[in-house]
């Protein structure tokens, strides 16, 4: 069982029978009350984010959570295609709700590691870091500035993204795909 205050970033529980990862979790205490954590909560069926406040009491199941690897086919108007690794024949989709930002980093036949709860895949979870390659991007003109500068880059899964100066079309970056940046040149 869980309390109030073991709900941290990432952790996954029960909440309204439905499994739930804490997106951010903050303790906020007033005078003459009760402490209270403000957390923003994310559903992993659906997709939905909310904004919840726990109160001191307040007791949770952890989520019976299994792990396992599927392979992304194609996106075809709003929808996401997978399978598993051996089998294509055992196909199932997500829809761009349920998936989130995450979708835009998604390559074809690329594998992922799909969520389990119930027998049933609910949703995935990309790595970390990804390297894709720059489909598009501006020539880099310096100017006058005292710090390097960024431009806009389009990259080969339609990500639109903020890159230093010096990426140029063709190159292959890493991009850390919980913020969302630029991490390095491959």
């Amino acid at each position: 069982m869980l309390t109030h205050n073991d709900l941290k970033k990432g952790v996954e529980f029960i909440y309204l029978d439905q499994p739930w990862v804490v997106l951010e979790a903050q303790l906020l205490k007033m005078a003459q009350r009760r402490p209270v954590i403000q957390s923003k909560i994310k559903n992993l069926i659906d997709g939905k984010v909310q904004e919840v406040n726990f109160q001191q009491g307040d007791m949770f199941n952890e989520a019976d959570l299994e792990k396992k690897d599927i392979k992304f086919l194609y996106q075809s108007k709003g929808q996401y295609f997978f399978c598993e690794p051996k089998d294509p024949s055992k196909r199932f989709s997500f829809t761009e709700a349920q998936i989130g930002t995450q979708a835009k980093f998604l390559r074809p036949n690329e594998s992922v590691i799909g969520i389990v709860f119930e027998d049933k895949i609910i949703n995935f979870k990309l790595p970390i870091k990804v390297q894709l390659k720059v489909k598009e991007s501006a020539p880099g003109v310096k100017g006058d500035r005292a710090q390097g500068g960024t431009k806009e880059a389009i990259l080969e899964s339609g990500a639109v993204i903020q890159v230093p100066l010096f990426i140029e079309e063709g190159d292959v970056i890493e991009i850390n795909t919980d913020t969302e940046t630029y991490v390095k040149r491959v």
